[in-house]
């Protein structure tokens, strides 16, 4: 299940790799990273020690380049550094978790819950049908789709969302 190639070989280019790298990979798998900022974190990754040609022209790239074109070469320089892109669904998984996290750390806003991209995910434990089932489809439906008062479903969504990221993680291990 791990992303990335962590043996101790001393010229594997991974052990030691920069995490938000690694953790791009895996929001990029689900979804969840805007490729215009993957420039930003290749050129992070260069600052903290990674190197490899194709990681290096991603750096340079600017953020308005064809989207496309940023994909192709983030996904060339996670190949040459040995970065394993994880199956779709484990990195949904893992976005799910993060994004119960985010909000138990009160980064994410009540509105930028609602969306309807994570009903049709396939859930695997309690905690996460729980706190599916508390995300509306979009910010405007809150009252249609849960019958509950703002107060009331952010309380009930803070209790799902602190079980569902006191489980164990999907995802990457640093």
């Amino acid at each position: 299940m791990a992303a990335i190639d962590d043996s101790p070989e001393p010229d594997n280019p991974v052990c030691g790799a920069y995490p938000p790298l690694v953790e791009a990979a895996w929001l990029y798998q689900a979804d969840q990273v805007c490729p215009e900022d993957l420039p930003m974190t290749a050129a992070q990754a260069l600052a903290m020690g990674m190197d490899t040609p194709t990681l290096c022209e991603l750096a340079g790239l600017p953020r308005h380049a064809d989207p496309r074109d940023i994909r192709d070469t983030f996904e060339q320089a996670l190949e040459e550094l040995g970065i394993t892109l994880p199956d779709r669904y484990l990195a949904r998984r893992y976005a799910l978790h993060r994004l119960a996290a985010r909000f138990t750390a009160g980064e994410v806003e009540l509105a930028e819950l609602a969306s309807d991209e994570w009903s049709e995910m396939e859930i695997e434990t309690a905690e996460e049908q729980a706190f599916v089932a508390l995300l509306p489809a979009c910010a405007c439906c809150i009252e249609y789709t849960l019958g509950l008062d703002v107060a009331e479903w952010e309380a009930q969504l803070q209790i799902a969302a602190r079980a569902l990221d006191s489980h164990p993680a999907v995802g990457p291990h640093f």
